[in-house]
């Protein structure tokens, strides 16, 4: 007889134990062990305590092992209850640790194959029960990852009818839901807002409206609050805000954007043409929004611009607004606004244009870009790459939490009864229309931050924070994912056999990019490089660019005037006709502003068992080379990270929305 020393580890998490009786079963390349009793002198709360060693024995030496099977039973006096083992150790008789991560529920009582933690890429599993095992579990991944089309048009997503509906090993742990719905139920109360979510309501005045806001304020909004209406802080928005996405350099106006030099005012005798040859003229265009019919909210039609915003920097590298239009077409009753302009002229323009950007921002630059692009790679990795494979392991962790997240927006955010259609203007027919113009504007390089910055011209604009932190941030992460794939990859012509890479890059073609030419977006990979940067661009998307967009949002959202969910009256067609009191009237009322607070605050609280970027604390790698990666990049994360806490030291508003200690590893909010 000889004898093999199994260590079962149950997960770290509430509820990971059961009282059921565990079996387990050993597979080798000579033979199997019986199914055998896991138990210990702590039964039966052996799978409560974290770890149970038992022996196994066998006739003969079964090999080098290449998978474990377990199953539970229920005892005859309880109910079946589910179980979250972490890993499997087994030390052979020869002198070899296998190790078999699993990190998963078992929620029934059917057998479980989970196979050694060697990476194998599937033309190196030649054993047959390696690959029988590997397409048992993509058959039933299938089964359990199905793609849903929540509209025609934008990028599909999981098919369930409620979180509940989802796989237990991709919903909140106990902790993650408890601490959401917490927030979601108290938010307004946390906020100071209780009693004010039904008043529709005008805001009488401003001191109201600050008497309200002044509960939960963060650094940076109190700071918003007190420079809302300040040039300088308008143009700083659109690089280190939330939607540092829109802003572009102009070498030469739009047709429909006649601005001239009389209207505007440059520092020194220059013109805008001089301006523009010297790289010092920018231009955001919100066209995605031109055209559409805004929502009604409170009984009360509302109002959406499409504006055109021209900015201008100054000899002191300061970004300032010169000149807004606030609908594409020119005509007479759509006036080009400028700064020399009545005060509550220029400013009811920028408040519209703030109210263009909260709408653009969260369907597109946050939600389509972030969150249902995440969905797409996570749902494809799921469905086509098993367990055992190194982009599994590489990729599973910027999964996490993010299906059910998505689930939750698509019911309470966007959904026809969801806050979207109760507050925003974009809610209603709209947001379909704003998401499908935003897919189709989605290109392989605006999802890569060196391309894109490149792309918008924005390589030396002074004071952007948002391109500094990322472009370092990919780097690091290129540099950990080119080290890890290529230790698997040495010729690109693994790579162009490997058949389960080729399905998931085609599913995420398929269906997050719906088959559309021209996007650069690969139907399949040929070389190691293109593999490195595209798994790149996957978890910068879902760590790094998701914090970017969303970490900020009750920062620069708490305060309504500077990011208005919607506005209720049309815009000014003439000049001096505005005033603080047509501005009031402007904004949303306060059942729809403190909805919107409350919402942001919850979108932007990190639970208390987040993992953040380089924290891997499942362990999928059992091979030295990408464990020391592993550590190499984390140290990497760290030392950006103090470069940026350093850099902050000396800014009036600090950036922190890409320093890796606050950004998670995935969509997870």
């Amino acid at each position: 007889m000889v004898d093999y020393i199994v260590t079962v580890a149950t997960g770290d998490l509430a509820f990971a134990g059961t009282f059921n009786n565990v079996y387990i079963k050993l597979v080798g390349t000579k033979g199997e062990s019986d199914r055998t009793w896991l138990t210990s002198l702590k039964w039966p709360l052996s799978f409560y305590s974290g770890t149970v060693c038992v022996t196994v024995s066998c006739p003969f030496s079964i090999g080098k092992l290449i998978l474990v099977e377990l199953d539970k039973q229920p005892l005859f006096v309880y109910l079946e209850d589910n179980w979250f083992p972490a890993k499997v150790e087994v030390k052979s008789p020869e002198g070899d640790t296998y190790n078999f991560p699993i990190y998963r529920w078992i929620t029934d009582s059917e057998v479980h194959r989970f196979r050694e933690a060697t990476a194998l890429r599937v033309f190196d599993d030649a054993h047959p029960l390696g690959k029988y095992s590997r397409d048992q579990e993509l058959m039933e991944r299938e089964e359990d990852y199905r793609w849903d089309e929540y509209l025609e048009g934008i990028p599909y997503s999981i098919r369930s009818e409620g979180p509940l509906d989802l796989p237990c090993e991709v919903r909140f742990s106990f902790t993650k839901t408890t601490e959401f719905l917490f927030t979601a139920v108290t938010g307004l109360s946390e906020l100071g807002l209780s009693g004010l979510s039904d008043s529709t309501e005008n805001w009488p005045d401003m001191e109201t409206l600050h008497r309200v806001s002044c509960s939960k304020l963060t650094n940076i909004l109190e700071y918003v609050q007190e420079h809302w209406k300040e040039d300088t802080f308008f143009g700083y928005q659109f690089l280190n805000g939330v939607n540092p996405m829109l802003i572009q350099r102009c070498s030469v106006l739009p047709n429909n954007f006649p601005v001239t030099d009389d209207m505007v005012s440059l520092s020194g005798q220059h013109t805008l043409a001089d301006e523009m040859k010297k790289g010092n003229i920018f231009l955001c265009d919100y066209k995605r929004l031109d055209g559409l019919k805004a929502n009604v909210v409170n009984g009360k039609k509302q109002y959406l611009m499409a504006p055109l915003v021209l900015l201008h920097k100054t000899p002191d590298d300061q970004l300032m607004p010169i000149a807004i239009q606030l609908k594409q077409t020119p005509a007479d009753d759509n006036p080009i606004f400028c700064p020399t302009d009545s005060e509550y002229d220029w400013l009811t323009a920028k408040i519209f244009v703030r109210s263009a950007d909260f709408n653009e921002h969260q369907l597109n630059v946050h939600l389509l870009r972030t969150h249902f692009m995440a969905e797409v790679f996570a749902v494809s990795l799921l469905r086509n790459v098993p367990m055992v494979h190194p982009l599994y392991k590489l990729l599973v962790p910027h999964t996490r939490y993010t299906l059910q997240i998505n689930n939750l927006a698509r019911g309470l955010l966007i959904s026809k009864t969801g806050v979207f259609a109760k507050f925003a203007a974009s809610g209603g027919k709209a947001l379909r229309t704003i998401l499908k113009r935003s897919l189709s504007s989605v290109t392989y390089r605006s999802l890569c931050i060196p391309d894109d910055i490149a792309d918008r011209g924005l390589e030396d604009v002074p004071n952007f924070y948002y391109r500094d932190d990322g472009l370092k941030l990919w780097e690091i992460i290129h540099r950990f994912v080119q080290g890890v794939l290529s230790f698997y990859y040495i010729y690109d012509s693994e790579v162009q056999k490997d058949s389960e890479l080729q399905m998931w890059i085609s599913d995420i073609y398929k269906h997050g990019f719906l088959t559309q030419p021209g996007t650069g977006i690969p139907e399949s990979f040929t070389t190691v490089a293109e593999l490195v940067k595209f798994v790149t661009m996957v978890i910068f998307t879902c760590s790094g660019q998701h914090s970017a967009v969303n970490a900020g949002q009750f920062d620069y959202s708490g305060w309504m005037p500077n990011t208005p969910f919607t506005l209720q009256r049309p815009p000014p067609t003439t000049k001096g006709t505005t005033s603080e009191t047509t501005m009031l009237k402007t904004f949303p009322a306060v059942n729809t502003t403190v909805n919107g607070m409350s919402t942001v605050y919850l979108l932007s609280r990190q639970s208390t068992d987040s993992v953040y970027l380089g924290q891997y604390p499942l362990e999928h790698f059992s091979e030295k080379k990408p464990r020391k990666l592993i550590e190499d990049f984390q140290r990497d994360l760290h030392e950006l990270s103090e470069a940026i806490t350093v850099r902050n030291v000396d800014l009036e508003v600090p950036y922190t929305y890409l320093d890796p200690k606050v950004v998670e590893n995935s969509v997870a909010l």
